[in-house]
């Protein structure tokens, strides 16, 4: 599990004195770990310190910088390599592995002018991540986007296109293994791949491995030091090499053992040792994992049983992402001693800030929902608490503080939907009346919420769909997702992530057996395939439409699933078939007495027909839809219809008939007040009358259509 949370805030020994002098108090927060200054977004009790350092790896550091240094095997067969070189840094959760490649990454950056990319490849359960999604993401962070609904070949193929030629870094965290390295490795060789993982990478050539173990005696010391300050530790050092000697030098649970420490001014470092060593062990426990076990216990059991109950549910937070507003939903406390009790784990070493680009919104003020911090609890500690979830809360507990927290969740994407709205809409007035906490500022500060949290709130979609109790409540999240999506970003950016969602409506309406549900997402996954030109794709998703909503006689499905058919049909140029679907839609709308919609099908019928060069039939099906619109009272509908009649007579070679029609087209066309349909056709005149040899005609048709062109060309 990634461990950069509390395995690098470690200072190197030359600068261990000058940091014991600001080593933090009981309540201040842990540092950043990833060795970036922290920017504190979190309460008075939780202010991370000022003083970043990294200590205790300065070796295998070195090492690395050496193995880049070194000729690959293409370089010394006298080849240069096609793919980017592979660093590994191997290690079990908890040894600071994810902190030691932050600082090669921090230390190699000037030599990567296109940046560092970043992707984690487990999830927070410890599930191996989707490789197709991860490639998505590391496309979007390049500015490159992809089809959505794309496989996961093409994905990764458009990864290694986007990355050639280019000179960045690729980190590739908490790595399950090779398989899910190997799909994302670029095919350019000034690229340069950091891979953090537990074990080797087998299969791919010429990785160079750094393998850790614990901290040394000193850079162990020097992490209690400086979270349970110097004084301490000072006057006992040999209780401290004790302490780091009962910690295996594990970074992780250095960091714990020296937060609770500082939590208790008045215990000594003996007193750390001799509670570490009174932690009970489960008999099958590996000693490897016993040092980070028996420091994770000692600092849930001492919390308040409150507190140490959120930290057990926390575990149940979408993508692994933490704020007040989920931690006071899965909790069932007040958001006020959610913000509290997140800044006291975040000084225990339980919680690591969030960095999100973007997090200073202008115009964003509190108590806008997107000014709560995000944290993630460390990849390292999260099982351990998944243990204690399991061991504490009862299934029917979870099972409730899951759904307070989806409920939470649709709220403030309800909220978040609003603000893209105008300040005048129903849905901006609903909002006043929500909570102050559940209310943004601004249009910004939503946008600025839904993006920070897109991954999590996805996650959330996939672990209702999960949960075969909550498929109401999964479906509210979800149509409150997609609406937002849209409001905030449109259709065409929102497309992989709504296809990813109709996806989820799918697998809930297949498994509980709802029909109009399966046609619904089979409809809208059909139309993002057709656009995305996976037309037999298409077509089997809106015959699986169109015989779900068949069997429910929804005539509302089923006429769309017919129609969509016939555009599938249309776009694939088979005419026939095309106006075969279109007929059959157009039986329903004729039986629904849906009028304006079967004016619009006979013309679909007659474009079809006409492609079809059956021009009789293609006549036939456009005066229909003349006729229907003339009944509407739909005047420029029926200009529009006329002048396709005239179109076919053209087509099938009968001009002077094509020339009647057009002008009849026309002079209903003025009657609708339809300049630019009244340019058209004063054009299309033009060209039927020098086709029929009156040239002087046609330059004064033409002058016209142009005149009136330039008038409405706005």
């Amino acid at each position: 599990m990634t461990d950069q949370a509390v395995g690098g805030g470690h200072l190197p020994p030359e600068a261990a004195e000058a940091s014991a002098t600001t080593a933090p108090g009981p309540r201040a927060a842990a540092p950043r770990q990833d060795g970036a200054a922290a920017r504190p977004t979190v309460p008075a009790t939780a202010v991370a310190p000022s003083t970043r350092g990294f200590a205790g790896r300065r070796r295998e550091l070195k090492a690395l910088h050496a193995d880049i240094a070194r000729a690959g095997l293409d370089t010394l067969s006298g080849r240069k390599g096609a793919r980017s070189r592979v660093l590994l840094i191997a290690g079990r959760p908890g040894s600071g592995r994810t902190s030691l490649a932050e600082e090669l990454l921090r230390e190699l950056a000037g030599d990567h002018p296109d940046g560092v990319l970043r992707a984690t490849l487990t999830g927070p359960g410890g599930e191996p991540a989707d490789i197709g999604h991860t490639a998505r993401e590391l496309l979007a962070a390049l500015g490159t986007g992809a089809p959505p609904g794309a496989p996961e070949d093409e994905l990764t193929e458009r990864l290694r296109e986007a990355l050639a030629g280019r000179r960045a870094l690729l980190f590739l965290d908490d790595a399950p293994g090779a398989d899910q390295v190997e799909p994302l490795l670029p095919d350019a060789p000034d690229c340069l791949v950091v891979v953090v993982s537990q074990g080797p990478l087998t299969g791919i050539p010429d990785v160079r491995p750094c393998a850790l173990g614990g901290l040394d005696s000193a850079a162990g010391v020097a992490v209690l030091a400086r979270y349970a300050g110097p004084t301490r530790i000072t006057v006992d050092p040999r209780t401290a090499d004790s302490v780091v000697e009962e910690c295996g030098g594990q970074p992780a649970a250095l960091v714990l053992a020296g937060a609770w420490l500082a939590a208790r001014p008045m215990s000594s470092v003996a007193d750390l040792r001799q509670a570490l060593h009174a932690v009970p062990l489960p008999p099958d426990l590996p000693t490897g994992a016993r040092p980070l076990f028996r420091a994770f216990r000692l600092t849930h059991d001492a919390l308040p049983p409150p507190a140490a109950r959120m930290l057990r549910l926390l575990t149940l937070a979408p993508g692994g992402l933490v704020d007040a507003h989920i931690a006071s939903a899965l909790a069932g406390c007040s958001v006020a001693t959610a913000v509290t009790t997140l800044g006291e784990f975040v000084a225990l070493g339980l919680l690591r800030p969030v960095a999100a680009e973007g997090d200073e919104v202008p115009g964003a003020r509190a108590p806008d929902a997107a000014l709560y911090p995000p944290y993630r609890l460390p990849g390292c500690l999260h099982p351990l608490a998944c243990e204690l979830l399991t061991e504490h809360e009862r299934p029917s507990e979870v099972q409730l503080a899951r759904a307070r927290m989806l409920e939470r969740t649709v709220r403030l994407l309800q909220s978040c939907r609003a603000m893209g709205e105008p300040a005048d809409s129903p849905a901006r007035k609903k909002t006043a009346g929500l909570p102050r906490s559940l209310r943004f500022g601004s249009r910004e500060a939503a946008a600025h919420w839904l993006h920070s949290r897109r991954g999590a709130l996805l996650d959330a979609a996939r672990i209702a769909v999960a949960d075969g109790e909550l498929d109401t409540l999964d479906r509210r999240l979800m149509a409150a997702l997609t609406r937002t999506l849209l409001a905030h970003q449109g259709a065409e950016a929102a497309a992989p992530d709504l296809y990813a969602l109709h996806g989820l409506v799918l697998r809930v309406a297949e498994r509980r057996g709802l029909p109009r549900e399966r046609a619904a997402a089979l409809l809208n996954l059909g139309d993002l395939d057709g656009q995305a030109g996976r037309t037999a794709q298409a077509l089997t998703r809106y015959r699986g439409a169109l015989e779900a909503a068949r069997s429910v006689k929804d005539p509302v499905a089923t006429g769309r699933a017919l129609e969509s058919l016939g555009g599938t049909y249309t776009e694939l140029g088979d005419w026939q078939r095309a106006a075969d679907w279109y007929g059959r839609a157009l039986e329903l709308r004729l039986a629904r007495g849906e009028s304006g919609d079967a004016a619009r099908l006979h013309g679909r019928i007659g474009s079809a027909l006409a492609h079809a060069g059956r021009w009789g039939e293609a006549l036939k099906a456009w005066r229909a839809a003349v006729g229907t619109y003339r009944r509407l009272g739909d005047v420029a509908g029926q200009a529009r219809a006329t002048g396709e009649v005239a179109r076919v007579q053209e087509y099938a070679g009968r001009p002077e008939d094509a020339l009647r029609t057009c002008l009849e087209a026309l002079d209903i066309a003025r009657r609708a007040s339809d300049g630019r349909l009244e340019a058209a056709l004063q054009l299309r005149i033009a060209d039927t009358l020098d086709r029929l040899g009156d040239p002087a005609a046609a330059g004064l048709h033409r002058a016209v259509g142009e005149r009136l062109l330039g008038d409405h060309s706005g």
